[in-house]
C-alpha cells in the first residue's frame, strides 16, 4: 500500500474529529442549554440503547429497506437507459431529451404527486428515491459508454467477439469507474431522499423519529436520529468503495 494511502483516511477523519470536539465543548461551556445542545457522550448512550430497542430498530429496518429497494430500481434504470443511449441512436433519440427536461426538476417536487399514485406507505417514497437516483446513474452510465475507446470494440470485433456481446464484454467493464461513481453519487442522494420523505409523510422509518422527536422538543432523540443516518450513510459508503475496488481490479487507478 503506498504512503498517500495510508495518510488519505487519516486526513479525511481528522475534521469529523474536530467537528465532534468542538460539539462537546459547547455542550459543556455552558453557553448554551442541554435542550438546545445536549452533549455528544449523552446522544452516543442514547443511540446505544436505542440500538438495543426492537422497535428502533424496526424503523431502522424500514428505511434501509426502502433505500435499497428505491437504489436498486435506478441502478436498472440508470444503467440500462443509459447503455441504450450510448449505444443506439434510436435509444439516444428517446432518452437524451428525457433527461434534458427532467434532469433540472427538484425530484422531491414530484413527491406529493406520488403519494395522490402511489398512496402514502413505501411505493411513493421508492418512487422518489427511483427519480431521484437514477439520473446520476444513467448520466456515469451515458458519460462512460460514450468514452468508450472504439478501437476496443473493433479488436473484439475482430477476435470474434458477436455483435450480441459487445456491450457486456467491452462496453459495459470499461465503462464500470464511471457507472460506479455514479453508483456512489446516487446513494448518498437515496440516503437523503428516503429520510426527507419520511419526514414529510410517514409513520416509521429515522425520518419519522427525527420528526417525532423535534415535535416533542426531545433533542436527544433528534440528534439520535441525525447521527444513526449519518452512519448509514458512512457505512454504505465505504461498502461501495470496497465494491469499487472488487469491480476496478486491475485498473491502473486501483492498482
Amino acid at each position: 500500500m503506498k504512503p498517500a494511502r495510508r495518510i488519505s483516511p487519516l486526513i479525511g477523519i481528522l475534521p469529523l474529529i474536530l467537528i465532534l470536539a468542538a460539539w462537546q465543548g459547547l455542550a459543556m461551556s455552558g453557553r448554551v442549554t442541554e435542550n438546545q445542545l445536549p452533549s455528544l457522550y449523552v446522544v452516543v448512550m442514547r443511540l446505544l440503547e436505542q440500538l438495543a430497542s426492537p422497535a428502533y430498530l424496526s424503523d431502522v429496518g424500514i428505511t434501509l429497506f426502502r433505500l435499497f429497494v428505491g437504489f436498486f430500481i435506478a441502478l436498472v434504470l440508470g444503467v440500462g437507459l443509459g447503455m441504450a443511449a450510448a449505444r443506439s441512436r434510436v435509444g439516444a433519440a428517446v432518452v437524451v431529451p428525457v433527461v434534458r427536461v427532467l434532469g433540472p426538476i427538484p425530484k422531491v417536487a414530484l413527491y406529493p404527486a406520488f403519494i395522490l399514485l402511489l398512496g402514502f406507505d413505501h411505493s411513493s417514497k421508492i418512487a422518489l428515491v427511483v427519480a431521484d437516483a437514477a439520473f446520476p446513474i444513467l448520466l456515469a452510465t451515458l458519460h462512460g459508454a460514450r468514452s468508450v475507446e472504439p478501437k476496443l470494440i473493433w479488436s473484439a470485433l475482430a477476435a470474434g467477439t458477436p455483435r450480441s456481446r459487445i456491450v457486456t464484454a467491452i462496453v459495459l467493464p470499461a465503462a464500470m469507474s464511471s457507472i460506479l461513481t455514479g453508483c456512489r453519487i446516487g446513494l448518498v442522494i437515496s440516503c437523503v431522499v428516503v429520510f426527507l420523505a419520511e419526514m414529510i409523510t410517514s409513520t416509521d422509518g429515522l425520518g419519522h423519529q427525527l420528526v417525532i422527536a423535534s415535535r416533542s422538543f426531545l433533542t436527544v432523540d433528534m440528534f439520535v436520529a441525525l447521527i444513526a443516518i449519518s452512519l448509514l450513510g458512512l457505512v454504505l459508503n465505504f461498502l461501495l468503495g470496497r465494491a469499487r475496488r472488487f469491480f476496478l481490479r486491475g485498473f491502473p487507478e486501483e492498482s
